[in-house]
């Protein structure tokens, strides 16, 4: 079954509180999202970790970055363990969606309070940045 874009990303958004109420503040990223992709594979969601993005600029490759979580090959998540959420994040997270097919994506920070930014980029909208 195909879940619709909104049914996904309230998924989303509840591994991310299930994760964060479970642990808490204070780990490293990286047991955050390991922890968020334990809890999408047990949910039955197909999920990547560290899934690499290749930029592209005139054709040529001048740069890739890889993506913390990316839920059902359509949402990019960008997974953050500050004091509070930044705007570099958000940035970070919109040059992800630019590069790539998808067009949802999220920031979560694991700070002392749950914070998340959403972030839409449709793919009409977007320059040829890939291959």
């Amino acid at each position: 079954m195909v879940l619709q874009q909104a049914e996904l990303t309230d998924q989303i958004i509840n591994v991310y509180y299930t994760v964060y109420n479970a642990l808490g503040y204070g780990f490293l990223e990286k047991v955050y999202e390991t922890a968020m992709l334990q809890e999408f594979e047990r949910r039955g969601l197909q999920v990547e970790q560290q899934r690499n993005i290749e930029v592209y600029f005139s054709g040529k490759l001048v740069g890739d970055y890889y993506a913390d979580l990316v839920v059902e090959n359509r949402v990019i998540l960008e997974i953050k363990a500050a004091e509070i959420m930044h705007d570099s994040f958000v940035a970070q997270l919109q040059n992800y969606l630019r590069a790539t097919s998808c067009e949802i994506g999220f920031v979560f920070n694991f700070g002392k309070k749950p914070e998340f930014e959403r972030r839409m980029f449709s793919n009409r909208r977007k320059i040829h940045l890939q291959s």
